[in-house]
């Protein structure tokens, strides 16, 4: 491959098997990355009627969801969708890293790649901006990277 970033050809969705776990909390942007995940899954040649979506509570639910979804043997990929907003309590630091870590773990237990979709910011404005406006979708990224992990991990050796 060369040192061109990849396109949407380069890891193609049609036969692949991804299921996005996305929060509730924080919809107005969650859904907004979400709509970003689904769409770069149709680019890619991707039927929306083949994603499995689960919806949670809020970030710190992701990672529970998550390794069911990869344990169960059904899916080759885990896109993970949220938001945490920073606000005036320690809060943001407890969601914002156990979200990460359990996803991280989860994926490291099962060996299923779970793509951190999980935006966390100083402010909405931050937010809107990784949600589809001046710094794209971050939804959109996550299931790319998805995408391209799911088609690695096919080509290792076991």
């Amino acid at each position: 491959m060369s040192g061109a970033p990849p396109s949407d050809a380069d890891f193609p969705a049609a036969g692949r098997r991804v299921a996005i776990v996305a929060a509730r909390f924080n919809e107005v942007v969650v859904s907004a990355l979400l709509q970003g995940a689904v769409s770069a899954w149709c680019r890619r040649g991707g039927e929306e009627r083949d994603l499995f979506i689960a919806r949670v509570p809020g970030a710190f639910e992701l990672p529970v969801v998550a390794r069911r979804l990869a344990a169960s043997g059904r899916y080759e990929a885990i896109v993970a969708l949220g938001c945490v907003i920073r606000g005036d309590t320690p809060h943001f630091e407890y969601v914002a890293g156990e979200c990460a870590r359990g996803l991280q773990q989860a994926s490291c237990d099962t060996g299923v790649p779970i793509a951190f979709g999980v935006l966390t910011l100083e402010n909405i404005e931050q937010a809107r901006a990784r949600a589809g406006a001046d710094c794209g979708n971050k939804g959109a990224e996550a299931m790319a990277s998805a995408l391209e992990m799911a088609h690695l991990m096919a080509r290792l050796p076991r």
